[in-house]
């Protein structure tokens, strides 16, 4: 009856149109009321909820995204992009994905990526003789890879719903490998329209126009190197790399590229302010709608009944990817990531499937809810931007559909192919950027024969050699021998 209370009021609240954030807050309410817990105590889970370091790297990364999307970033991609595949058959489509692999690795985000990308390079397909609804279904598909790589923004929400348990830095890893890979299976599906429907050949540009090309956008792909490469250095954690790529964008755009003007910073910080605004308060009422979930067993409950299922892995794995993909397509990423992540870890803890590979699962099925009708945030902004109709969009995604499908549902029986995945307790440092190594062997003590196996208790921190006294006045150390 508990979780009817809570899950029914939220549906509830859903169905009359209500925002996901106040809905999430007004049920978490509800359920308090319902089980006699006191307000005060949903108010501090609120506080606490936002009152993390981590979630720092959200604002960053979005105001950093933001200043590359309108300084002129996304030309000069799309023409680095061209440069590197736009003479081949059917290349304006490879330079679509391209451009959208280097933008994501900057923004982290699939609508900034569709609406920058396709403003630039859905109208130059169509007059290169590209179908529009083909040129917006490229655009639109071509953005989920942005969800998986760094400085992925989704990434963070699921370290922050996994309650700390999945470090950022491990997800930013996982992610680079199968983001690269979707691209790769995108750019080959196109190749084969190009090749069916006989697209046009690009012009090979001139080596000194590409050299100029290259060099300009290598200023905006630096910002990957400082994300990447700093994190797995150790020289600064995810939320220091997302500072840092906040003023290497300014640098860059106000000082380099100089597309700009001083006089739209304000605006476009007003914009980001109320954009984190949004995602703040929704990442409050979700830590109170958790907590209230938690206190009435509901993890526990769904946890017993995927257990109860099956006793196969995979068969509870492709039922919970079932369920994403259809939870994806009615409800936006965030709030479900936020909710189905402390519902969910139990379950995948319980079966044996490590997190931080069940994070890039999470991921692409909830990226593909972003380009599903009715409610694919993406895919609105895709036909907008690509002024189609939602239908004609739809219809032509279906090949890029099942692209995303082959290469999504082989991942929970294959992930060593299918994730790379650093090692669980993975922690880069600059003395060791590759993670600790293997703990070393106890050292081997031959039996005595006379008492048995020699025993090697476990030091005792508080003894203290009598040859070796404590250090005194030593800052830190608390010494209670003679002064």
């Amino acid at each position: 009856m508990d979780a009817l209370i809570l899950l029914g009021s939220f549906i509830a609240l859903i169905l009359i149109g209500m925002p996901v954030a106040y809905a999430l807050g007004l049920s978490a309410l509800i359920g308090a009321w319902w089980i006699d817990i006191p307000f005060q105590a949903l108010m501090i889970q609120v506080a606490g909820g936002v009152n993390k370091f981590s979630l720092l790297a959200i604002p960053f990364f979005v105001l950093a995204g933001a200043i590359m999307a309108e300084g002129g970033m996304s030309r000069r991609l799309v023409a680095f992009a061209g440069v590197l595949v736009g003479f081949v058959r059917g290349g304006l489509s490879l330079v679509n994905i391209m451009a959208s692999t280097f933008f994501g690795a900057i923004s982290g985000s699939s609508v900034a990526d569709t609406a920058s990308v396709g403003s630039v390079l859905i109208p130059e397909m169509e007059r290169r003789g590209y179908p529009r609804e083909f040129a917006t279904a490229v655009t639109v598909s071509g953005s989920v890879q942005a969800l998986l790589t760094p400085p992925s923004h989704n990434s963070v929400l699921y370290s922050l719903a996994a309650g700390g348990t999945v470090s950022i830095a491990s997800l930013f890893m996982a992610g680079v490998v199968p983001g690269l890979l979707m691209s790769a299976c995108l750019m080959v599906l196109c190749l084969i329209f190009a090749r069916k429907l006989d697209y046009p050949k690009g012009a090979v540009i001139p080596m000194r126009e590409a050299l100029k090309i290259c060099g300009e956008a290598l200023w905006g792909l630096m910002a990957m190197v400082i994300i990447l490469g700093g994190i797995l250095s150790g020289i600064f954690t995810a939320t220091e790399s997302a500072a840092i790529a906040v003023l290497w964008s300014f640098f860059v755009t106000m000082f380099i590229y100089r597309d700009y003007k001083w006089s739209e910073l304000p605006k476009l910080m007003h914009r980001t302010v109320r954009t984190i605004s949004i995602v703040m308060i929704l990442i409050g009422f979700a830590a109170s709608f958790g907590y209230i979930m938690t206190l009435m067993q509901i993890p526990a409950k769904i946890t017993t009944m995927f257990l109860t299922l099956s006793d196969n892995r995979y068969v509870i794995l492709m039922c919970i990817n079932v369920m994403l993909l259809l939870l994806g397509t009615v409800m936006d990423m965030a709030p479900l990531i936020l909710i189905l992540t402390p519902i969910l870890m139990p379950v995948i803890l319980g079966i044996g499937v490590d997190p931080v590979q069940f994070g890039m699962i999470m991921l692409v099925n909830l990226g593909i809810g972003l380009i599903t009708p009715p409610v694919g945030a993406v895919l609105f902004v895709g036909s907008a931007v690509g002024k189609v109709s939602i239908e004609s969009t739809v219809k032509a995604l279906l090949p890029f559909y099942g692209v995303l499908f082959l290469f999504f549902f082989p991942s929970p029986s294959f992930p060593a192919l299918s994730w790379c995945s650093p090692p669980r307790g993975w922690s880069p440092s600059p003395e060791n950027p590759f993670g600790p190594r293997e703990p070393s062997p106890p050292p081997h003590h031959p039996p005595n024969p006379r008492t048995g196996p020699v025993a090697h208790p476990p030091p005792n921190p508080t003894t203290i050699h009598p040859a070796h006294p404590p250090p005194r006045n030593r800052p830190g150390t608390l010494y209670t021998g003679p002064t």
